[in-house]
This record gives structure tokens, sequence and C-alpha cells, in this order.
């Protein structure tokens, strides 16, 4: 089970990070995205109504949204979110419990960490990928390589700073995937009517993955 979520969130290559002032703003967000070609969403529990965002979200989609949850810090969100529907788990820091529980759901765990400690311990304790978190503020794409020099067998998805200017250089690190947040994700796109540039933001991420992987 948690081979194929694997595998789909490797191929899209990105995880947007949402968050939202409401559920209709969530909703119109993911519809942007899709219309980018983007089918995977990390919805935070930081988004007024997220479960039921998640539910909606899995109802109205099913197969062809791979859905995530976001910002969960306790076995007890963890498993909420999974029985929303979400497939994957995110965490911006370390929670043994929540790798735990999403692992014994079958689920893909994506704790947070930072340093060469903290991110080992994380790899060791069962998560899938590590989230490393916030990359920018250490170096980005070079903390990123730094990383892997000892531990190659790492599966790295950099979150924070990454944009449409540093994805190549993200995915060139090693990155597995990457993380974005508002530079795709984009809340005031939505206010402004213009749901567009989200779309266009989807579409060059996409063809950025895809010159970089060949």
């Amino acid at each position: 089970m948690s081979a194929e979520i694997k595998a789909e969130l490797e191929r899209v290559g990105l995880v947007p990070v949402l968050r939202a002032q409401s559920e209709e703003i969530g909703h119109a967000l993911v519809e942007a995205m899709l219309a980018g070609g983007v089918t995977v969403v990390e919805v935070t529990m930081t988004v007024p109504g997220a479960i039921d965002l998640l539910r909606a979200l899995k109802r109205q989609h099913g197969s062809k949204l791979l859905l995530g949850s976001g910002t969960v810090t306790t076995a007890a969100e963890a498993a909420a979110t999974i029985e929303a529907g979400a497939q994957f788990v995110v965490s911006p820091s370390f929670h043994p419990e929540v790798i735990a529980k999403t692992k014994e759901l079958g689920k893909v765990s994506i704790p947070g960490a930072l340093t060469p400690t903290e991110v080992i311990t994380a790899w060791h304790a069962g998560a899938d990928y590590v989230k490393i978190f916030p990359c920018s503020a250490v170096g980005g794409a070079s903390y990123l390589r730094s990383l892997l020099a000892p531990f190659p067998e790492l599966q790295l998805i950099p979150t924070g700073g990454v944009t449409q200017q540093t994805a190549a250089d993200f995915l060139k690190a090693g990155a597995r995937a990457l993380g974005v947040g508002a530079d795709l994700v984009n809340a005031k796109a939505i206010a402004d009517g213009q749901p567009e540039i989200i779309a266009n933001a989807a579409r060059a991420y996409l063809e950025i993955i895809r010159q970089v992987r060949g």
C-alpha cells in the first residue's frame, strides 16, 4: 500500500502545502492546482475544518488526488486524518508516536527534522521520507547535499524556501520531492479571482521537474 503512495508522490515530485483561511478557499486552491496538473496536496491542520476538507476532497476526487495531512503532531490527529482520507502524514517536527500510528495504518510518514542527528533519528524511527524544514534558512540545496553525503540512503523532501528559482537545484541535490508553499499554493490569487496564476505555477513546477529528471 505505502509503496504505491510513495511511487505516486515521487512521480509527481511536489507536495503542495495547503494553508487557507477557510474550507472554501481550500477547495478553490486544489481545483486550481489540479487544473495545472498537480495531483498531490497536503492539507495542514491549521486550515479551519481541515478534517472535513480532507473528507470532502476524498469524496470529490477519489483516487485522482493523492491527499496528505500536514502539521500533524499527535497520534490521534494522524489517525483522524487518515480516516478522513490522508494517504501520507507530514509533521514540521519529529514525533515518534505519529510515525508509529501512520505506519500501523499502512500510510506514508513524513516527519520534519533539520540537523543530522534529528534527521537520522526520524529515519531510524521508521519515516518513509524526512521533511527538511526550514531548509532554505540553513543553506537550501547545498545543505541537502551535505546531509546526503554521509547518509546517501535518506529520502529527503526539502520544504521552506522552495521556489521556481530554487526547485531545480534542490532536485539536483537529491530531493525525492519538493514541499512547496505560497509560491504555488497562492491564496492571494484565489482572493483576487485569478486561479490561473496557480494553474500556471503548477505547470511551471512540473516542467522543471520533467527537465531535471530528463
